[in-house]
């Protein structure tokens, strides 16, 4: 069924201490953090480009941001990456992955929730034995947008939020964006509380990191979680 988009409302979101976790193995990117103007970045990857070919590995492809979108500054790699570096393999709820998507959840729980059910599908197809498997890093932000809100429960919407499959919510996502809608706020399918699906960085500020937190595995989901600063372990239920 396809979900008519005039039936979705818009509402005005202000998150703050809104939370991205993600994992640790991306560093930050060098262009994004240290050069504050945007509008420099064009040039200064044409002559970097030159000496360094591996440059584009490392910022992906700054193309997919409009420049009157792009961000730059002090963490602006948490919020400039997931458009940058995309990829059909790793398609999500509102992209095929041929245009990033910043997903962020309005409190720790709703992100660490998200973020558990995809990590245990991962280690689940790869068939990972159990222990302390992954580390991630928490990220706070705002949010402040206003976005198409899935929020109502309309039962015309309910396929845009299908637990198993992403059908439908990409679909809905590609004429939203298509139109000039500039993301979307939901509920969490895992948890009890709300996801935003931002297509531009810059409806999102303030990233600082938070905690390293490590991810246990027990063979068929992830069952805990460790503050790798505290060491305080705590169970997922």
């Amino acid at each position: 069924m396809v979900i008519d988009v005039a039936t979705i409302p818009t509402a005005k979101v202000e998150w703050q201490g809104a939370v991205r976790i993600i994992r640790s193995v991306y560093p930050p990117i060098d262009l994004f953090e240290d050069i504050a103007d945007p509008a420099d970045w064009p040039l200064l990857i044409s002559a970097e480009q030159k000496t360094n070919p591996r440059l584009m590995d490392t910022i992906g492809n700054i193309d997919l941001v409009p420049p009157d979108r792009r961000v730059g500054g002090p963490g602006a790699s948490y919020l400039m990456a997931p458009f940058t570096h995309v990829s059909t393999d790793r398609p999500s709820r509102f992209s095929d992955g041929s245009y990033g998507v910043l997903y962020v959840g309005n409190r720790f729980e709703v992100a660490l929730l998200e973020t558990t059910h995809h990590h245990a599908r991962f280690m689940s197809r790869t068939n990972e034995p159990p222990g302390w498997a992954s580390q991630f890093r928490e990220i706070v932000m705002t949010v402040q947008g206003s976005l198409r809100d899935l929020r109502g429960m309309n039962p015309a919407h309910a396929a845009a939020l299908d637990a198993n499959s992403y059908a439908e919510s990409q679909l809905l996502a590609f004429q939203l964006r298509g139109s000039g809608s500039d993301g979307i706020v939901y509920p969490s399918v895992r948890s009890g509380g709300e996801c935003v699906g931002l297509f531009y960085p810059d409806l999102a500020s303030g990233p600082i990191q938070g905690r390293h937190l490590d991810y246990h595995w027990d063979g068929s989901r992830v069952d805990l979680y460790r503050d790798a600063g505290s060491g305080e372990v705590v169970r997922i239920v």
